[in-house]
């Protein structure tokens, strides 16, 4: 059986270092499913037979990173730039090449040597790696590149350029990382927000503990202005909890007795005791956390693509730039340096760290923009899919409406109302569905005492039959009511009138007598029908598909102005996902749990669940605010990281386009190739970090 092996690893410049690091981690007999996270900089594989830790960790080494566990890893997220070793290498270097620079004005003999010395030095760490990264069978680096046109300059007696080529691109490594530190930073403060100690609920009275040591079952006191210090349930006390922090919700939730809260929100005014459901490592923040991990470290297929064809790209340039330096002196005579020069030019151009940086920076901002608005998403690929969907899906109960559904007509037709009442509670009190629960709670308000159901059995999306005393009670669909016996056309007709209302109505049948109903509605959350409008701006399609009856459902849609499907058992939704993919791409919307099947059949699984396990595990991303606006957000955020990935693209290759053609008439410098290259990585970084402010208006 495989281990899982999670190893952090230092000193990657640009996320083109994960594909070599993948490579050559992936050639270890017995390793598999490798996953590099450029930004937290974590790298996990599946260890079999055959090799070992050890192993992994000479391989990743013999590349010229540093390699530590995760736990053991000395945090650098609060040091300044300048005391890194990448912005160490920066100032020697700069320094460096000040020095040669004031050396060659009163030295100009020796200048030459300065600058080369000066380039030399400063190159040596990238040196150092293009070769390491060569016997381990990775010859074609960025590092490979640099060094190749650094030593060229020197050897042709452009030293002075030589030694802004290397500072330049020093610059440019430190800005990556300093980019992708800032992307890291804006998720893992997430993590901050949990706070260190607890006050724990003791039989000696309350004490201060840490929060890591708390225990499931355990009892902890939040004071008015705390923070909670763990994912639980409130046994005493009530209050207004702010979950801004968590789901991005911004005004506070009333909690009572019974109500969960999650860690890293804010007690507002009450003290309260709850009940730790979920330890330190399972919290609603450290599964956004590790979500948001994955979903960085799974490529989108763009980045796919990307990281292919830089396979080819990389040792495509050295042959073009070989063939530039020397094929016109072979070929025609023409003068020899100026076309290694113009060669040399070709290589720095040629570096493909914005284009191989483009796609991953994007994603990774968007990811991340998303899991701080309580969109989440697990995986580029989720990312990239949800931006190009043009029809969803929604489950009605408990995503366009508020799922708490109430009793708002009662119709006794045979009998007196008490009796009814009671039958029907009795036979509803075993079952958690919406419905129930409301007809409970309304017989419950009436004063009328429930008595105990025997038999209880499910009846599969028709309702639900058991026995009561000596009767038989069943509380159906008005459809399933219809079968089992002869209703009236009179007593159709006000069942009808009802549903067009947009209600659902219970049928009660005792004995095969029809006692009466109960109508009951759910209404529409407050933004669905500004989240439809929205979508429909966006040039998608929207279909509701529901179990209720097609009158109600009719009368929903039409409100939200929408399409709809209706009477639809659990395997229908199924037909109905299948049959809309017929036309395209599809997102289903839903609860994450009875729409589980629909979920996993769509294109794109979105939970809407209000962060439940079912919700983040059973589907492709997750809404943590139950609200349906947030469906229209999600793909604004898709499309929007999409036309970042194509700016980010356009900018790495144009530029390169138009220094190639400046380079070959004679006009571009080989310290204008690097900082062209640098520029580019900056514009493509800087653009990608846009995202981490995105809000969808």
């Amino acid at each position: 059986m495989a281990d899982t092996l999670t190893l952090q690893v230092e000193g990657m410049d640009c996320p083109s270092c994960t594909a070599k690091i993948e490579g050559a981690v992936c050639a270890l007999p017995g390793v598999a499913n490798v996953k590099l996270n450029y930004t937290n900089q974590k790298l996990k594989l599946d260890l079999g037979e055959g090799t070992n830790a050890k192993s992994v960790e000479r391989v990743v080494e013999r590349l010229g990173y540093k390699v530590s566990q995760p736990d053991k890893i000395k945090s650098t997220e609060a040091l300044s730039w300048w005391q890194t070793a990448k912005g160490r290498l920066v100032i020697i270097a700069g320094t460096l090449l000040v020095i040669a620079g004031m050396l060659s004005l009163f030295m100009p003999q020796y200048a030459s040597w300065v600058f080369a010395t000066a380039a030399l030095v400063a190159l040596m760490p990238l040196a150092r790696k293009a070769v390491l990264s060569a016997t381990a069978g990775q010859p074609f680096t960025i590092e490979t590149l640099v060094t190749i046109a650094v030593i060229g300059a020197i050897v042709i007696d452009e030293a002075a350029e030589a030694s802004v080529v290397v500072f330049l691109f020093l610059i440019g490594e430190l800005l990556e990382m300093m980019a992708a530190a800032k992307a890291r930073r804006s998720v893992q403060a997430l993590a901050d927000l949990v706070p260190k100690t607890a006050l724990l609920v003791s039989d000696g009275g309350v004490v201060e503990i840490s929060a890591e040591s708390l225990a499931i079952g355990d009892i902890i006191e939040v004071r008015p202005g705390d923070r909670i210090a763990a994912d639980g349930e409130i046994v005493q006390g009530e209050t207004s909890v702010d979950e801004a922090a968590v789901t991005g919700e911004s005004i506070p939730r009333r909690k009572e007795t019974g109500d969960g809260v999650f860690a890293g929100s804010i007690n507002a005014d009450g003290l309260i005791r709850v009940k730790v459901v979920k330890d330190a490592e399972n919290n609603m923040i450290a599964r956004v956390l590790h979500m948001v991990e994955e979903a960085e470290a799974s490529k989108s297929p763009t980045a796919r693509f990307i990281d292919r064809f830089s396979l080819y790209y990389t040792p495509g340039v050295i042959v073009v730039s070989a063939m530039i330096a020397f094929l016109p002196p072979l070929l025609v005579g023409a003068e020899l340096m100026p076309w290694v020069y113009k060669g040399l030019a070709i290589l720095l151009i040629g570096c493909p760290c914005a284009l191989v940086l483009s796609t991953p920076a994007a994603i990774t901002s968007g990811i991340s923009s998303g899991a701080r608005q309580g969109l989440l998403m697990k995986g580029g690929a989720v990312l990239e899919a949800i931006g190009k969907i043009k029809q969803i899906a929604f489950d009605k109960t408990g995503t366009l409406t508020a799922g708490v559904p109430k009793v708002t007509d009662i119709v006794v037709w045979s009998g007196k109302e008490d009796k009814m009442l009671a039958l029907a509670g009795a036979v509803e009190a075993g079952s958690s569905h919406p419905l129930a629960l409301a007809i409970v709670d309304e017989v419950k308000a009436r004063n009328v005492k429930i008595v105990e159901a025997r038999n209880s059995e499910a009846l599969r999306g028709r309702g639900v039959r058991a026995d009561v005393g000596k009767m038989s009670v069943t509380i159906a669909s008005p459809r399933y009511a219809a079968e089992i016996l002869e209703m009236s056309k009179t007593r159709q007709d006000e069942i009808s009138a009802l549903e067009e209302e947009g209600k659902t109505v219970a049928v009660v049948v005792a004995d095969n007598v029809l006692l009466g109903v109960f109508a009951l509605r759910d209404e529409l959350r407050d933004d669905a029908e500004e989240a439809m409008a929205r979508l429909s701006e966006m040039g998608i399609t929207a279909t509701m598909l529901t179990g209720d009856n097609a009158r109600t459902g009719a009368a929903l849609a039409a409100r939200l102005g929408i399409q709809v499907q209706a009477e639809l058992m659990p395997e229908d939704k199924l037909v109905a996902i299948k049959k809309m993919k017929e036309n395209g791409g599809v997102a289903m919307i839903g609860d994450g749990i009875n729409d589980a099947p629909a979920l996993a059949s769509a294109d794109v699984g979105i939970a809407m669940g209000g962060g439940t396990d079912v919700a983040l595990e059973t589907s492709d991303a997750a809404l943590l605010h139950e609200r349906v606006m947030d469906v229209p957000a999600l793909v604004g955020l898709s499309q929007a990281t999409m036309s970042n990935i194509y700016q980010n693209i356009t900018i790495a290759l144009g530029l390169k386009a138009i220094l190639l053609v400046t380079t070959l008439i004679g006009l571009t410098s080989l310290w204008m190739a690097i900082l062209a290259d640098t520029g580019a990585t900056v514009l493509v970084t800087m653009n990608a970090i846009r995202l981490l402010g995105y809000r969808f208006k």
